[in-house]
């Protein structure tokens, strides 16, 4: 099997496949046969640097064409592609780098300076010249027979509560995204899709062009940072079809902009953590669409969603069903997945371990609705336990989020002589000042929004909230500044 082979060369070569905006807003169209041409060409450059197959390529470059074209030369050799948020600090990438001892860096000028020396790398001046067909061309490497289970991809996960860890996806995870591209993300057809993660997560190596691809769709690269202010507006000038965004980027929309009708809108999906009522019903009233809400892991690729067709009302803030031939089960609160059943379960982690049991415990809490619809609770080490009550924290962050004053939320167990623990808050607000007035009225508004032994007996006030690069709550660092 081969990637190039089985997806990229099965579509006419004039059909398009791309279309990418740079940081300066130029609008440019690339064809299937655009970038067959040039992930040829840059894999015999590969080669003659002496890249081979299962050899490691670091690839740092943000949501432009050549992020695609480099993963397109590694599938096509067998390299084993490591894209990487280009936001990562010098002292992550020496350690994906001590971790990955990668073969070769690509990547732009500014990312690939942050590297420890040693690193044989192209930047974009080399990538023009290997891209330019009017000077010799080194001879390409050939379409690698690869079997499902050798190496493709590595992604890093989030580190939410401990240092990142490398996971290695084979080559059945590239074809296996068939199922979420068809009954999660959604995409058709003809359509033009937009997954709005930094190339580094997951969420980007699956949806920004491999799951449209393998719906027969296209997919739109943005360069540069979330500007809330244009994101919808790029979003009706394109005519994009399925939106794939973060959580925060949803929240940040409703709270912060007008909100209006995107008529090439069909479809809006979310990932990453559990997406409030509030903002899902925010974007029902403006769009007439639903926002999709699913759930997965690194190590996992995609496992529930809402499908397309699937009404929400009454189930806001549901992470969906199980996927099609993808087996769960509920263990003491804490979903569980029959690893054999899903199609993109990685193969092992950069230091060989693999999982041999027969259920992967995701260490995510879930309750389960009457129709099999799954809610997130939380992280198994989130939980609070306060008084006998287990409590998941989503559920109070949630309730908090429903007050206009609070932007942000997070909510942590706080040591507690009596009650063992007990729930803390710890808010970003919108606006105004904090005082004790604003503390007892947001306690109140939990106590009626949600279970009274929820509320938050604490509230902090803070200008920012500590995230992963993901976006993600790390509320492990919130813990342990309790001591």
């Amino acid at each position: 099997m081969n990637f190039i082979d089985d997806v990229i060369q099965r579509f006419p070569f004039s059909q398009e496949a791309v279309i990418a905006i740079d940081g300066e807003g130029r609008r440019e169209v690339h064809c299937f046969s655009h970038l067959f041409a040039r992930s040829l060409g840059l894999s015999g450059a590969m080669l003659e640097r002496g890249v081979r197959r299962g050899d490691v390529v670091m690839i740092l470059i943000g949501s432009r064409i050549e992020w695609v074209i480099a993963m397109l030369a590694c599938f096509r050799m067998g390299a084993v592609a490591l894209p990487l948020n280009p936001q990562l600090s010098t002292a992550d990438l020496a350690y994906r780098v001590g971790a990955t001892n990668p073969s070769l860096a690509i990547g732009e000028t500014r990312y690939l300076t942050g590297l420890p020396s040693g690193i044989p790398a192209f930047d974009m001046d080399d990538l023009e010249r290997i891209f330019d067909e009017d000077l010799a061309q080194a001879t390409p490497a050939a379409v690698a027979e690869l079997a499902p289970e050798d190496p493709a991809l590595i992604v890093f996960t989030s580190g939410t509560t401990a240092e990142p860890k490398g996971v290695v996806h084979t080559q059945r995870y590239l074809l296996g995204q068939a199922t979420q591209a068809q009954h999660w993300f959604g995409a058709e057809p003809g359509d033009l899709c937009w997954c709005t993660a930094a190339p580094g997560w997951s969420k980007s190596s699956r949806n920004s062009f491999i799951a449209p691809w393998l719906r027969g769709a296209k997919s739109l690269l943005v360069e540069g940072r979330f500007e809330p202010e244009t994101r919808m507006d790029i979003v009706r000038r394109e005519g994009v079809n399925v939106l794939c965004q973060a959580p925060t980027e949803y929240r940040i929309l409703a709270k912060r902009t007008e909100l209006g009708p995107a008529p090439s809108l069909r479809r809006m999906v979310s990932a990453g953590e559990a997406l409030n009522p509030e903002v899902i019903g925010a974007f029902r009233e403006a769009t007439g669409l639903e926002i999709a809400d699913g759930y997965g892991q690194t190590e996992t690729g995609a496992v529930t969603g809402v499908r397309p067709g699937e009404a929400l009302s009454g189930r806001e803030g549901s992470m969906g069903r199980p996927l099609p031939g993808i087996e769960t089960r509920i263990e003491d609160g804490e979903l569980q997945i029959r690893a054999a059943t899903s199609p993109t379960f990685f193969g092992s982690y950069l230091d060989g371990t693999r999982f041999e049991g027969e259920w992967w415990p995701t260490g995510d809490l879930v309750t389960e609705d009457e129709d099999g619809y799954l809610f997130h609770q939380g992280r198994n080490d989130d939980v609070i336990s306060s008084s006998g009550y287990r409590i998941g924290p989503v559920e109070v962050e949630s309730a908090l989020l429903t007050h206009p004053a609070v932007a942000e939320a997070a909510a942590i167990a706080a040591p507690d002589p009596e009650r063992g623990s007990v729930v803390k808050a710890v808010v970003v607000l919108r606006e105004g000042a904090a005082d004790e007035a604003l503390v007892a009225e947001l306690q109140e508004h939990c106590r009626n929004q949600t279970a009274p032994y929820k509320y938050p007996r604490l509230i902090e006030f803070t200008d920012e909230l500590p995230k992963t690069a993901s976006g993600k709550i790390r509320r492990a660092e919130l813990r342990a500044r309790e001591g």
